[in-house]
């Protein structure tokens, strides 16, 4: 039998590059690429083979940041493509946990392959293992596996195959995708091993678009047939699924109205009249008032988390019922509802014809639309009126909203940016809102845009990031400089963490310990990683520094600074964060009196 003599390390490369995904008949590259820092763990074995077969490299900064970028680009080709990451065996590896959290937790398909202790144990302890006195086969490593949807490590050769096959096997189904580690052992990476060829041809993984069962869809029109004031809430689903157009049909047929949660913006364009915007916690008042009002919701690829419910105080009638249309099981039993476990297209289309000749009533279609244009009334103001001498954040996401085109795309994730974006951000075409709000991560925003632009080079992508995210990993910014990717970062200084400024008056801590006490020159910063900047201090300045980097062929960082203190127009809803149940403090024991009153506005939804 030929055979092929290569080590672990290059047969490991030579798999990946073979790799296709395929759906509705269009192929596409499943590993586009390789991030990598390397360390003595994967330097010899990994860092080796991707010399040799001169695979896609990318030289990052920070191992967090590398995993982001990963998920920002599998989460912009919609889970169909992705990127890998290679770290060293150590702080290298520990570093991807965090990235390897979000991914999973936001359902982003991303490859990790750290680097691990030796397999033969003959030079233990190497540098940077850990000793475990209860069993030697434990390394830091380990830590993946409550973070990742597959995890496996390779302490033999022959064992690579199966590893590779049930890796790619998770990374590629629409309802179990995440973080998938595989462990590298650093004297595996570089042993040579006689493999069959077949291992190296190519291999196309098929993504099903699941039909829902029709005894679950006949359930779910019967449901929907007997409303009066039904609501649609669009997730991220959606968008992977490429189902917007589906949606927009099903609404407009059935005369529903839709809500988004923030992983689903951007499944419909917010001018159209059945839009009704954000729900729950960073919500729309329209949106939140149909709530209120409905009878009947259908969730659509949303997983419900307690944002988008306003910690299950959103919907208001005693009768409500919910239908979930989901490739994930687990999300279909969720609120009680009725489970359509199906991909979000095929079961829209269906539902859509199964509903045929039926609508909502005429009155409910006009009084979304009324709802949805006095909200957007509101957005104008918030985001026209001029404050002085500092403007609000509002009126600088407002600027950005009006400079970017209707195809790019704006990133954000963690602090008061998602929430005020959620509310305010009028969007375009699909996929042009990406909000990492499944895991709210600090410091994603420029890593994730460089993953974003990686993924979608043609489109501009605006990358909005508080003084707290930017101090917290700016790295990448060199990153994008050196491979010549090109974003617009906007820096908003606030002199510390709004969000959590904001959050801690609700709750009676006086903004302890959220404002900065030192100031840094962030604007500085970012010249001296090589990016573009242009400072601002009035709003027609930003407009036109705004204007000059979207016309940049550079990496370009805008920056202004903003009042903390005025505050986005109120969704009129409610997150749940307990407040002290005792305290000498005056304004934690107001407080919890409000907590209190709020709380019992909270339902089980069994």
């Amino acid at each position: 039998m030929t055979t092929l003599r290569l080590t672990v390390g290059q047969a490991l490369i030579r798999f990946l590059a073979a790799q296709r995904t395929e759906r509705d008949g269009t192929e596409h590259r499943l590993i586009e690429g390789c991030f990598g820092i390397f360390g003595h763990g994967n330097v010899a074995g990994i860092g080796q083979a991707l010399l040799e077969y001169q695979f896609p490299y990318l030289q990052s900064r920070n191992e967090q940041a590398m995993v982001h970028a990963a998920a920002a680009f599998a989460r912009t080709r919609n889970r169909m493509s992705t990127l890998a990451c290679t770290s060293s065996v150590g702080p290298g590896a520990t570093n991807m946990i965090t990235g390897a959290a979000l991914a999973t937790i936001s359902r982003l398909p991303v490859l990790l392959l750290p680097g691990d202790v030796f397999a033969t144990r003959v030079a233990d302890p190497v540098l940077q293992q850990l000793e475990n006195p209860g069993g030697w086969d434990v390394s830091v490593n380990d830590s993946f596996r409550p973070v990742s949807r597959f995890f496996d490590r390779v302490w033999r050769p022959e064992q690579l195959p199966s590893a590779l096959l049930g890796a790619m096997r998770v990374l590629t189904d629409p309802a179990e995708t995440g973080a998938v580690t595989i462990a590298l052992p650093q004297d595996v990476q570089a042993q040579a091993f006689d493999w069959p060829p077949e291992l190296f041809r190519e291999r196309i993984w098929h993504v099903p678009r699941t039909p829902p069962d029709p005894a679950a869809l006949a359930r779910a029109a019967e449901l929907i047939r007997g409303a009066r004031r039904p609501l649609i809430v669009a997730g991220g689903g959606v968008l992977y699924s490429a189902a917007t157009d589906a949606l927009r049909a099903f609404a407009d047929a059935a005369g529903i109205p839709v809500a988004q949660t923030q992983a689903g913006k951007s499944t419909m364009r917010s001018a159209d009249p059945l839009c009704a915007g954000a729900l729950g916690a960073t919500g729309t008042a329209a949106a939140n008032e149909l709530a209120r009002e409905a009878d009947v919701v259908i969730g659509v690829g949303t997983r419900w988390t307690d944002f988008t419910t306003a910690s299950r105080t959103v919907f208001g009638d005693p009768g409500v019922r919910f239908v979930n249309l989901n490739v994930t099981a687990m999300d279909t039993a969720k609120q009680a509802g009725v489970a359509v476990t199906a991909d979000a297209r095929a079961a829209l289309e269906e539902l859509t014809a199964a509903l045929r000749g039926w609508s909502a009533p005429g009155g409910h279609r006009h009084r979304a639309a009324e709802l949805s244009e006095k909200w957007q009334q509101t957005v104008t103001t918030a985001c026209t009126t001029r404050h002085e001498p500092l403007p609000a954040q509002a009126e600088v996401l407002g600027a950005v909203n009006e400079i970017a085109a209707p195809g790019d795309i704006v990133l954000t994730a963690a602090g008061s940016m998602p929430g005020d974006l959620h509310k305010l951000w009028r969007t375009g075409d699909p996929g042009s809102y990406h909000v990492e709000y499944g895991y709210s991560c600090m410091g994603y925003e420029i890593a994730g845009g460089l993953g974003a632009k990686l993924a979608a080079p043609d489109r501009e992508v605006f990358v909005l990031v508080g003084d707290g995210s930017y101090l917290m990993m700016s790295s990448e910014l060199v990153t994008a400089v050196q491979e010549g990717v090109k974003l617009v970062v906007v820096c908003v200084d606030n002199h510390g963490y709004a969000s959590i400024g904001s959050l801690s008056e609700t709750v009676g801590a006086q903004r302890f310990g959220t404002s900065y006490r030192f100031h840094a020159d962030l604007a500085a910063n970012a010249a001296s990683l090589g990016a573009q900047v242009f400072r601002s201090r009035t709003l027609p300045e930003f407009r036109a520094a705004l204007e000059m980097a979207r016309a940049a062929d550079r990496t370009t960082l805008v920056y202004i600074e903003t009042d903390p203190m005025i505050p986005a127009p109120s969704s009129e809803s409610w997150w749940d964060v307990p407040v002290a149940e005792v305290s000498e403090l005056a304004t934690t024991r107001d407080a919890r009196s409000a907590y209190e009153r709020d709380k019992k506005q909270q339902r089980p939804l069994l």
